[in-house]
């Protein structure tokens, strides 16, 4: 063989191992970022064709596929969509997935590695690969009497079980059909998101989870916490009188029942000077410390979408004070407070919240079963005692006072946040039961009255209440 003869083998095989590095390299290293392109029509399509299992809430299926004679193949359809969607979300041809739909998007489509085994079988069978079943851990009637007593008002209601994390109750109001969404007709579907994305009142924002609140005198729990772990008692006493911020000219004041009362007594009539003044002594470091023992931070729960709450960095006196009653920059998710009364209840100690119970194959075998997990310890179990009796003293002589159920012992905490002039104020409650042992919060985006009035007390703390009488 000449040479130029030679050159040319030697470059043409050169090419051809480029060739294969390079097919090999797009099959293997970018499959995944090729199936996904949005130009990819043949893999949507065969996505959307699939037999995806059902999402369970007890023995009802709220979201399932059923066959239909178009080029699709099966219909995602959704049961009392508006009342699940901030749990299942969507699933589209057009926008893809949210929430459940995309976190357990592989189990639901048999796509798992947990379910290759059957993927093996039904392939050797030549029949379809099936989805499998999510089972959530809501419970039907706690989530309907949530969105009952939120009856129409922007806001979020979340229960958890105390002792497991195990969620019983998500609710965002306003919310939204996720079958507009699913249509196969995606001429509606177009339509349906362009008018929910250019809705004011977001009605697919997932107030319970993902969107962040200050949360008013409800963080004073955290306070209090702070302060317990210092040495304070319920008895001890602070200082109630009127009191001017360091450094400003802003006056805290209010009727906390005398100049001096007891850390339970504050706590009960949601003193705002007591509590500014006791946040200022302990200092912003202690504050955050203790915030972020209940879970301020971190992201939670996130097989939907999720933010972290927050406590602000580099406080002067001021702002720490301010801080103390959940005012300034504090900001927290109906979630984040939830947890922190169920960590009060739950003798100190904050359990990982969950949403999906199991998953199982279409044989009904369980591929994936949630384990209850412990995330952190927030307050020692003396002072959650401490605390639970405080928080007890609330309802029955405080301002929780709506939220008493007969037979039950109830604890919790009220709050009223105003983030700016022009806004009625937000109205939070949340609290804790021993029967049912379950935590719930209660957050109304709009009052509805006076921002002199206790919102949390009038509005939120009967939405409690309702949940808390729904899982008896």
């Amino acid at each position: 063989m000449n040479r130029p003869i030679r050159g040319v083998a030697v470059a043409a095989m050169i090419m051809f191992a480029a060739l294969l590095v390079n097919v090999s390299y797009l099959y293997v290293g970018q499959q995944g970022y090729l199936s996904e392109r949005p130009e990819n029509r043949r893999v949507t399509d065969a996505r959307f064709a699939q037999d995806r299992g059902p999402i369970m809430v007890g023995n009802t299926p709220v979201a399932a596929s059923k066959p239909v004679d178009d080029r699709y193949k099966f219909q995602r359809s959704y049961s009392n969509g508006k009342l699940y969607a901030p749990v299942t979300g969507f699933y589209s041809y057009l926008y893809r997935t949210s929430d459940l739909e995309s976190s357990r998007s592989a189990e639901l489509s048999g796509q798992d590695d947990s379910q290759f085994l059957q993927r093996l079988i039904n392939m050797a069978a030549g029949s379809t690969v099936p989805g499998g079943t999510v089972e959530t851990t809501l419970d039907a009637k706690a989530q309907k009497a949530a969105w009952d007593a939120l009856d129409g008002r922007k806001g979020a209601v979340v229960a958890i079980d105390v002792k497991t994390g195990a969620v019983k109750a998500l609710v965002s109001y306003p919310s939204y059909d996720p079958n507009d969404l699913a249509t196969h007709d995606l001429d509606a579907s177009t339509a349906a998101w362009k008018r929910l994305n250019a809705d004011p009142d977001k009605p697919m924002a997932n107030r319970a989870t993902a969107e962040i609140y200050p949360p008013g005198s409800t963080f004073k729990l955290v306070t209090a916490a702070a302060a317990l772990a210092e040495g304070m008692s319920p008895e001890s006493k602070l200082d109630a009188s009127s009191f001017r911020l360091p450094g400003s000219t802003r006056v805290i004041s209010g009727n906390c029942g005398g100049s001096e009362v007891s850390l339970t007594q504050a706590l009960m009539v949601s003193c705002n000077p007591g509590f500014a003044r006791l946040g200022a002594e302990l200092g912003d470091a202690k504050l955050r410390a203790q915030a972020e023992s209940f879970g301020f931070g971190s992201k939670f729960l996130t097989d939907l979408r999720t933010a972290a709450s927050t406590f602000p960095d580099e406080l002067d006196g001021a702002q720490t004070a301010m801080s103390a009653i959940g005012e300034f920059e504090v900001a927290a998710s109906p979630l984040q407070m939830a947890m922190v009364a169920a960590a009060i209840a739950n003798d100190g100690v904050v359990m990982e919240p969950y949403i999906v119970n199991r998953v199982l194959d279409r044989e009904l075998k369980v591929t994936t079963q949630t384990s209850p997990q412990k995330h952190s310890v927030a307050l020692s179990a003396e002072n959650a005692k401490a605390l639970q009796e405080m928080t007890v003293a609330v309802v029955e002589r405080g301002t929780g006072g709506r939220a008493q159920v007969p037979g039950v012992t109830v604890g919790g905490k009220t709050g009223t946040a105003h983030s700016d002039n022009e806004r009625r104020p937000y109205a939070w409650f949340t609290g804790w039961a021993d029967d049912p042992n379950v935590a719930v919060c209660a957050f109304v985006e709009d009052a509805e009255i006076p921002a002199t009035d206790i919102a949390g007390g009038a509005v939120a703390a009967p939405i409690v209440k309702a949940v808390i009488e729904a899982l008896r």
